[in-house]
């Protein structure tokens, strides 16, 4: 495995990825999400589920929003193992920072394991903070999971970048 930045085409999910997408559920999750239930939000219109596609096509990682009122969440962020540590997570994570700040969201919120300090220091690095924790969240292992905003309403630019209004 390489720390050398991966270049990926970001795009919208759609039926022709819900097998890659299933399989690196399992994968990344000890309770994955059905390649049913991935199905079901390709109809949702409250959510929007993106994928990274590596130089030959193929899912690097995805991600899953979903947007009631002016409120964000952001359901799963997940990258297959070859590719971690390339900043393909931290690409995801942009596309729908710039869709909640252009749409003028007050806030995202998003649920993390409390080990996973790779994921905590990525979503600290964009100004999430952490708002409280929910006991016992996660099965396989049992964990809690931090639960961690944005304020976009206040800023929610971390520090050494500027918000955007």
């Amino acid at each position: 495995m390489s720390d050398t930045p991966m270049h990926v085409r970001i795009v919208p999910m759609t039926a022709d990825h819900l097998d890659a997408v299933a399989a690196l559920e399992r994968i990344c999750f000890s309770d994955p999400w059905s390649r049913q239930l991935l199905a079901s939000e390709l109809d949702n219109d409250l959510s929007a589920f993106l994928v990274a596609l590596d130089d030959e096509g193929e899912v690097a990682g995805y991600a899953g929003l979903q947007v009631v009122l002016d409120e964000g969440t952001v359901t799963d962020i997940a990258v297959r193992p070859d590719c971690r540590r390339r900043g393909v997570a931290n690409q995801l994570l942009k596309v729908f920072l710039d869709f909640a700040r252009g749409n003028r969201l007050a806030f995202l919120t998003l649920e993390v394991r409390a080990s996973n300090y790779d994921a905590i220091a990525l979503y600290g690095s964009h100004g999430f903070r952490s708002a409280g924790r929910r006991k016992n969240y996660y099965e396989h292992p049992r964990e809690d999971a931090l639960l961690m905003t944005l304020d976009l309403a206040a800023g929610g630019a971390p520090a050494g970048e500027e918000a955007r209004p």
